[in-house]
C-alpha cells in the first residue's frame, strides 16, 4: 500500500475521503475548484484584482488527544508538511500529543489621557467595573445567547510616558468560537464614552491586544528514544543531540528566534488554512516568547529520568476561531476546518499547538545529526527546476540530478533544462 506522499494528487485526496468521510464538496474545496470567487474577493479586501493561490498539503500520522488527525496546511515552502507529518510519526510512537487551550478570552483596551488625577480614575473606573461590564455586554447579545461575553474590566496606569500620563483600560471578553477583534473592538467603542466621563479623561485608542495571554494553548508528546533512531544514528544519540539543541535555543537569543521560526512555520501553514489571521497569531507568539526579557524557545524538551524517553511541550497565545471571518467566504477554509473536526476553537487551538511541536521536533532531528539541507534540498531542487521552465517527470530528473550532483542553484538549473528541452526538440 502506498505510503500518502507516495500518492498522486487524485490518490490522495481519494484517501481523505475514504478515510475521513469528505464529502465531494469538501474535497474539490480542499483542491481549489471552486476556490475564491472574484467576487467574494472584493468583499474581503479593498482594490481587488485578483486571487492568489498557495499550496494546500496534509500532514498525517498525527494523533492528538487520542485522535487520528489529517492535518491541512497551506505554505509555500518546502520540507515544512513532510517535517510535521515526520515529528507526528515520533510522537505517535508515544501515544501522540496531548494538547488543550484555554477559554477564549481576549484582551481590549482602551487609551486614557489627559486625566487630572490618575489615582482618582483608577479608583473611579474600578469602582464602576459593574456598571461598565454590563454596558459592554448590551453591545454583544448574539455572543451573550452563546454562553460568553465581557468578563472582566481591569485598570492599568503608566504615570510617565511620551505623550503624558495615561491609562490602559482592559475589558476582557469570552469570545467563544470566534477569533474576536470585531466583537472586542465593538464593545470597547461602546464603553468608551462613560470610561471617559467616569475617568475624567479622554479616550484615544479602542483596539484589541494580539498578546492574548489569557487564551494560551499548550501539547505535549512523549518519543521514546529508540523511534529516534535513524540510518547510522542510535536513539540515545539523536535524543542527546534534541537536547543540545534546545538548550542553544534556551540561552541564546539569535538561535531561539530562528527555533520559534521553525514552530511558526507550522503553526501559520494551519492558521492560513483554516482562514485565520496568522499575523495576529504571529505576534502574540513572538511577545509571549519574550515575555522575561529575552527572547526565549516557545518549546522545551527534556529526558524523563524513570523512562529515558524525550518530552517535549509547547504553550504559546492562540486567538483562532472556528466561526465567522474568511471560513465564511472561503471554501477552502472551510472545508479544512471540517477535515480537521474541530468542535469549537479552543479544540482548533490545541491542535495547532500540536503541529507546531511536531515541527519543532523534526527540525531539531535534522538540524543535530544530517543537518537541515538534505532532505529540504532535494525539494528545493524540484522548485529551482520548475522556475526554469522544466515540467512533468523532467522537474523530478533535474533535481535528481542537482542533487547527485550536490549543484543545486537557479542557474544550473536554467542550464539543465534548456538542455534538456534542446535535446528533446532534436530527437522529435
Amino acid at each position: 500500500m502506498k505510503k500518502f506522499y507516495q500518492m498522486t494528487i487524485d490518490e490522495r485526496r481519494n484517501s481523505l475521503q475514504a478515510e475521513f468521510g469528505c464529502s465531494e464538496a469538501d474535497i474539490d474545496s480542499l483542491s481549489g475548484v471552486p476556490g475564491l470567487t472574484e467576487d467574494a474577493a472584493d468583499r474581503m479586501i479593498e482594490n481587488v484584482v485578483g486571487r492568489y493561490a498557495l499550496p494546500l498539503g496534509v500532514a498525517r500520522n498525527f494523533v492528538i488527544n487520542g485522535r487520528e488527525i489529517a492535518v491541512p496546511m497551506v505554505i509555500e515552502e518546502p520540507s515544512v508538511v513532510a517535517a510535521a507529518s515526520n515529528g507526528a510519526r515520533l510522537a505517535k510512537a508515544g501515544g501522540g500529543f496531548q494538547a488543550e487551550a484555554d477559554a477564549s478570552m481576549m484582551i481590549g483596551q482602551l487609551q486614557v489621557l489627559g486625566l487630572r488625577d490618575m489615582n482618582a480614575a483608577c479608583a473611579a473606573l474600578e469602582a464602576e467595573k459593574s456598571q461598565l461590564l454590563a454596558l459592554a455586554a448590551e453591545s454583544c447579545p448574539n455572543l451573550i445567547r452563546r454562553g460568553g461575553g465581557p468578563a472582566d474590566l481591569e485598570v492599568r496606569s503608566f504615570p510617565v510616558t511620551d505623550a503624558g500620563p495615561m491609562l490602559a483600560v482592559h475589558l476582557i471578553m469570552d469570545v467563544r468560537d470566534v477569533m474576536g477583534a470585531n466583537l472586542i473592538d465593538t464593545a470597547l467603542e461602546y464603553i468608551a464614552p462613560e470610561v471617559e466621563k467616569i475617568s475624567g479623561g479622554t479616550v484615544r485608542l479602542r483596539i484589541l491586544s494580539n498578546l492574548a495571554d489569557r487564551r494560551l494553548a499548550r501539547a505535549s508528546c512523549r518519543v521514546p528514544a529508540e523511534t529516534l533512531a535513524f540510518r547510522e544514528y542510535d536513539g540515545e544519540t539523536v535524543l542527546s543531540r534534541i537536547l543540545e539543541a534546545a538548550a542553544f535555543a534556551e540561552a541564546d537569543p539569535y538561535r531561539a528566534v530562528t527555533h520559534n521560526k521553525g514552530i511558526m512555520n507550522g503553526i501559520d501553514a494551519v492558521v492560513l488554512a483554516t482562514g485565520n489571521d496568522w499575523r495576529a497569531v504571529e505576534s502574540g507568539a513572538h511577545a509571549w516568547a519574550a515575555k522575561s526579557g529575552q527572547i526565549r524557545p516557545l518549546s522545551h524538551w527534556k529526558k524523563d529520568p524513570e523512562s529515558g524517553d524525550l518530552i517535549g511541550t509547547i504553550e504559546l497565545p492562540m486567538a483562532v476561531g472556528t466561526v465567522g471571518g474568511a471560513t465564511r467566504v472561503h471554501p477552502g477554509a472551510a472545508a479544512a476546518l471540517r477535515l480537521l473536526g474541530v468542535q469549537n476553537a479552543q479544540e482548533l487551538a490545541g491542535i495547532i499547538a500540536a503541529v507546531g511541536l511536531a515541527q519543532n521536533l523534526a527540525a531539531l532531528k535534522a538540524l543535530s545529526t544530517e543537518g537541515i539541507q538534505r532532505g529540504h534540498m532535494s525539494l528545493h531542487a524540484k522548485q529551482l527546476a520548475a522556475a526554469a521552465g522544466a515540467q512533468g517527470l523532467l522537474v523530478d530528473r533535474i533535481a535528481a540530478q542537482m542533487v547527485r550532483e550536490n549543484h543545486i542553484s537557479a542557474s544550473y538549473a536554467a542550464e539543465l533544462t534548456a538542455a534538456a528541452i534542446k535535446e528533446s526538440n532534436h530527437v522529435s
